[in-house]
């Protein structure tokens, strides 16, 4: 199966903008492909490199309060927190009370290096690593993202085929109906 999923983030290194949503966009393909929802009281931030690796973005600080307020004003329930790069732990300068929310395992902060890393955190399963036999460990996000993929490449397959007998069957009864003689009445013309 070939497949090509592109995203383009404008690259932007300061304030709260630019391509600092690329890793959060991988992981809705991946839930969308897995069939496996994403904790919801979780935000994200963090740019990815081609090999999977987040990478540091601007604006931490202002991105994790903000979303703190936002929690702490519907009801911290200790489910919330903000995957950030790992790379960006030296840049955070926390109000006293997001700190406070954290030391109480209130609210949380999760520094990761890679996908996989943030897709734990998400779903609550393993990403999955490939087996010897090129097959992911089952019970994993990546195997049922495998899984989803296999069956759109059968899905593809069985389409092309079925197109392929639909444009053979128009040439067989014209093969079938030729061998035929008949009549052709010609239009009178007036």
């Amino acid at each position: 199966l070939v497949m090509s999923a592109s995203l383009t983030f404008e690259q932007s290194y300061s304030g709260v903008d630019g391509d600092s949503a690329s890793s959060t966009e991988i992981y809705a393909i991946l839930s969308s492909l897995s069939n496996i929802p994403i904790k919801q009281g979780i935000a994200v931030t963090g740019s990815v490199n081609q090999k999977g690796e987040i990478q540091p973005i601007g604006g931490v600080n202002e991105k994790i309060e903000g979303f703190f307020d936002v929690c702490k004003s519907k009801r911290l329930t200790g489910e919330q927190g903000v995957i950030i790069p790992h790379q960006n732990v030296p840049d955070l300068l926390l109000r006293p009370d997001v700190i406070d929310a954290v030391n109480k395992r209130k609210f949380h902060i999760y520094p990761i290096k890679t996908i996989n890393e943030g897709i734990e955190i998400l779903t609550g399963m393993p990403a999955g690593r490939r087996l010897s036999n090129g097959k992911f460990a089952k019970g994993s996000v990546m195997a049922a993202v495998d899984e989803k993929l296999m069956a759109m490449a059968l899905m593809l397959q069985r389409f092309g085929r079925d197109k392929q007998d639909d444009e053979e069957q128009p040439e067989r009864e014209t093969n079938k109906t030729s061998s035929i003689p008949t009549k052709r009445k010609t239009p009178r013309r007036s």
